[in-house]
């Protein structure tokens, strides 16, 4: 193995409440002071030495087990009992718990406290190599955040990515003329096989963080504690777990042999399968080096051939940064944190697990393609147009098992015999789909005589694309005729049932000494007449336990016990079991036959030799049928390794299908409206809706206010007025979740909406304080201004909330007018800027010096006011009209908090005196002129 340096660094996530990690390792005094001499000693402590950095639970039997020094820190970290035992004389500590509840304990660990676990599993002995029965052990794999595979607290709905960042290395030639500042990402969901890649300037990386959302981060090494590494900054930042792995030797990506092993897939199908390019960067070739060494180095057997990755560029997609994501709520809620409150969990309506993570990536980064903005629309229309058929395949969908995670639990040597079944029952729903879509083209034509090929082809395309595996299905379907009952915790050859194939045993089903005296009815995984060699096995077990029994009945017979039974236990193998003792037992202790091992009050237990030489030729039986069925399903599982990618094609196709019927569907209930695409800069929406204010609205038995906006060439930048609470930040915010939805593929909330293409957007809404950086309020709005006006393109749609008010008046009414000048002036965007600074509009439309109105004559007012009633009582209109408003009406704001009478008179004095003074101002400042 790679000379591979690995553990946590210890770093913490502020905004999850972990605390600093503490790395769980045995010290070298305590491994040296222990030297138990038992087998298992030995295998610990050698593993011990082995994988210092991972805390090591060794399975024994039925459970799983911590010992020496390390027992006291998993005893403490799972709550559990700490213990000592005897080895040799020597007493040390122990701790475990019972193989039930692995997935219990695994998830405190990894999850809660961010260690690394190395897995020791027991495998039983191959007797057809000679061996004589029992266990080896080994540590089968490395559990750490970023490598789960099946464990069920894997979020079925959301990806657990695994990201490996190359650093940039200064005067490095980039083949790709990628420049040398710019670094590598390749993240891998372990779990799926989702594979990505990507190269990016440096800066760019916080925003490729937030959106990607890694469960654990890969650097190639530890920085300088005396250096400020800006890589290692931004991911403690945002709080995301690090590892450190040594680089493997650098990969020539012009010389495919170069790749490290694992990898060549990779680049020799890279050429035919990339979308965006032939080639994989400099920058991103280290990245997936880096990223596979530290694969091999924790997933030991269960490393899988890694398929070819997608490239992503930045030209395909809309960037959204690390701020917006948030401030939109686009895949969390600003609440708890989770997905109450978001996009995702509004626009919702996926039927699978996999359409659901597709739609977050969707979310999260739309299209920037016409072509395939379109298409994805056209999917839409065409089943919001066919409720019959939406309603039919989302039932279908519904059905379906998580393909992609299945595909790679095999791939990965873990697959089981419930995971055929679901293979072929998702296989043949695959038809049934294709099938009802079929169906659907029929009865129309046969309707209506012609059907509209241009809005057939987007399905056409995808049905078409799906591969035909009805021979699988028939593989599997011979083999396992019962494949539908089969349970999820029955082994590949439940028969024997003696341990798992590499990876550990989870499961143990009826023993074999069960199965030979007949007291439980195995369930055989593999149908008896599957082949020649199976049929005869099972006529022969058949007969031997027909044997059996005529042995048992003449026994009763002519010993006069009508109770003896011919047994088994691990304790006494096979035996003669007497239930009433004293009746039934005396002609057996008579015979020279029978001798006694075992007496109790009430039974007595015998040696028998002919029972011994018969249930020995059973259990040989059983272990060659076990062996046999263990090999055909084994062939099984290369078929479906082989077939791993076309059922991975099926399986995107139909998350895509997924994701388009959810449009559909969502489209329907709430009344959505197809919009147009264009590449010019546009933006005209009519009677627009915030998605998710608009359901929370309606749960109150409230209606939403809808608003239109229209940029134009000689309109594109807003300035929004208006007082608290009038709806002017909803109104910013649906104008970008628009944009997002309608290049995701969605249709939008609204009348009627013509957006040209976005690519990117920014906003700067919502700030708070990061005490913990040492950053005030202002100081983290003045860094999120900073970058939208450095990176703002005239394609890009900027949203901006109350820039300035950190600060005193005067400095914040100039930095929001620098604002506006920069966007208008040199970013020429879409914008809309939402201030109370109604100075603004005075700044704006002087003639001053290089402020005349010439340089914002594509600045246009919209505002926002208050009703009010003659009786005092008033209400917010939440309607956008032209104009400034010169009253943020905050006090009333202030009356319906329930600020004291006596306060609000106060502050209503006041206001009172500082209008009064500004007023005297403006009359001495014009007096002063004339």
């Amino acid at each position: 193995m790679r000379d591979v340096q690995l553990g946590p660094r210890p770093s913490f996530r502020a905004r999850s409440g972990f605390s600093p990690m503490v790395q769980v390792i045995m010290t070298q005094s305590a491994v040296a002071t222990a030297h138990p001499r038992n087998t298992l000693a030995t295998e610990i402590l050698s593993n011990l030495r082995q994988f210092p950095h991972c805390i090591l639970l060794t399975r024994v039997g039925q459970f799983y087990e911590s010992y020496f020094d390390q027992a006291k820190e998993v005893a403490r970290l799972l709550s559990i009992k700490l213990t000592q035992r005897t080895w040799d004389g020597q007493r040390i500590w122990m701790c475990g718990f019972p193989l039930l509840h692995l997935d219990k304990y695994l998830k405190v660990l990894v999850q809660n406290h961010k260690r690394f676990v190395a897995m020791c599993e027991e495998f039983p002995r191959n007797p057809q190599l000679g061996a004589k029965g029992g266990f080896d052990r080994r540590v089968a794999r490395i559990v750490t955040p970023g490598t789960l595979i099946d464990e069920p607290f894997l979020n079925p709905y959301e990806n657990n990515y695994l990201l490996a960042i190359s650093r940039p290395q200064s005067g490095l030639a980039s083949a790709q003329s990628v420049p040398s500042e710019h670094v590598g990402l390749a993240w891998i969901d372990v779990s799926t096989g989702e594979f990505f890649t990507k190269a990016i300037p440096v800066e760019g990386l916080r925003d490729e963080l937030v959106r990607i959302s890694p469960r654990e981060v890969v650097l190639s090494e530890r920085p300088d504690a005396n250096l400020d590494d800006p890589i290692n900054s931004v991911i403690e930042e945002e709080g995301l777990f690090m590892s450190y792995c040594s680089m493997p030797v650098p990969a020539d990506v012009s010389a495919p042999a170069s790749v490290p092993e694992g990898t060549d897939d990779v680049i020799s199908h890279l050429e035919r399968e990339s979308r965006e390019a032939s080639v994989v960067t400099e920058p991103e070739a280290r990245a997936i080096s880096l990223l596979t060494a530290f694969m091999q180095a924790n997933l030991l057997d269960h490393m899988p051939m890694l398929s070819s990755p997608s490239r992503e560029t930045t030209s395909g997609r809309m960037q959204i940064d690390s701020h917006t994501i948030r401030a939109l709520e686009i895949r969390e809620g600003l609440g708890d944190g989770g997905a109450t409150g978001s996009l995702l969990s509004v626009v919702k309506r996926t039927a699978t697990s996999g359409g659901t993570r597709l739609l977050a990536r969707w979310l999260c980064s739309p299209s920037t393609s016409l072509p395939e903005i379109n298409a994805r629309q056209s999917l839409v229309a065409f089943f919001h147009s066919r409720p019959h058929l939406r309603e039919d395949l989302v039932q279908d969908l519904g059905e379906i098992e998580d393909t992609t995670r299945i595909v790679q639990r095999f791939l990965l040597g873990r697959g089981q015999p419930s995971d055929l079944a679901a293979i072929k029952n998702t296989i043949q729903t695959w038809a049934g789909i294709k099938g009802r879509v079929a169906l659907e083209r029929n009865m129309e034509v046969r309707e209506r005589g012609v059907i509209d090929e241009d809005e057939w082809s987007s399905i056409d395309a995808l049905m078409h694309g799906m591969h035909n595996l009805d021979h699988l299905v028939g593989m599997i379907e011979k083999a396992m005729p019962g494949a539908d009952d089969v349970d999820g915790t029955t082994s590949g050859a439940s028969s024997l049932g003696e341990g798992e194939d590499v990876g550990g045993a989870d499961y143990r089903p009826p023993s074999l000494l069960q199965a030979a005296q007949g007291t439980v009815s195995v369930k055989h995984t593999i149908a008896p007449r599957f082949s020649p060699e199976l049929s005869s096995l099972h006529d022969t077990l058949q007969t031997l336990h027909g044997r059996r029994a005529a042995l048992e009945r003449r026994l009763q017979f002519e010993y006069n016990a009508p109770s003896l039974t011919l047994r088994s236990s691990p304790g006494y193998g096979m035996h003669v079991h007497v239930a009433r003792g004293k009746r039934d037992s005396m002609k057996l202790k008579a015979s020279e036959q029978f001798v006694p091992i075992a007496e109790s009050a009430s039974t007595n237990a015998f040696f028998f030799k002919d029972w011994s030489t018969l249930g020995a030729n059973i259990m040989d039986t059983l272990t060659a049928i076990d062996i046999a069925e263990r090999e055909v399903f084994e062939t099984l599982r290369g078929e479906v390794n082989a077939h791993a990618r076309q059922l991975r094609s099926n399986a995107r196709i139909l998350d895509e299908l997924d994701v388009t019927l959810a449009f559909a569907t969502l489209a329907t209930e709430i009344n959505l409206v197809r919009p147009t695409l264009t590449e010019d800069i546009s933006y005209h929406v009519t009677n627009g809706r915030h998605p998710t204010v608009e359901l929370g609205l309606l749960t109150s038995g409230r209606n939403f206010v809808p608003n239109t906006v229209s940029f134009a060439p000689d309109s594109r930048l807003h300035v929004i007025t208006g007082p608290n609470m009038a709806g002017k930040s909803t109104f910013l915010r649906q104008t970008a979740l628009i944009a997002i939805l309608a290049q995701s593929g969605s249709f939008v909330p609204a009348d009627a909406a013509q957006i040209g293409i976005v690519d990117r957007v920014f906003s700067r809404v919502g700030a708070k304080d990061d005490l913990f950086h040492n950053r005030s309020t202002f100081m983290v709005e003045m860094l999120e201004t900073s970058e939208i006006l450095r990176r703002a393109t005239p394609r890009s749609l900027v949203i901006m909330d109350e820039v300035g008010r950190g600060t005193t008046v005067d400095d914040g009414l100039a930095i929001a007018f620098a604002a506006v000048h920069h966007l208008v002036s040199v970013n020429r965007c879409r914008a809309l800027f939402a201030t109370h600074f109604h100075e603004l509009a005075d700044m704006l439309d002087s003639s001053e010096d290089n402020r005349g109105r010439d340089a914002f004559a594509a600045v246009s007012f919209f505002c926002t006011d208050v009703d009010e009633t003659e009786d005092g009582y008033f209400s917010y209109s939440h309607r956008m009209r032209p104009g400034v408003n010169r009253d943020s009406h905050g006090l009333k704001v202030a009356q319906l908090a329930g600020l004291p009478p006596s306060a609000v008179n106060v502050a209503q004095t006041a206001l009172s005196w500082l209008k009064a003074k500004r007023a005297r101002r403006t009359i001495a400042t014009n007096a002063s002129n004339v």
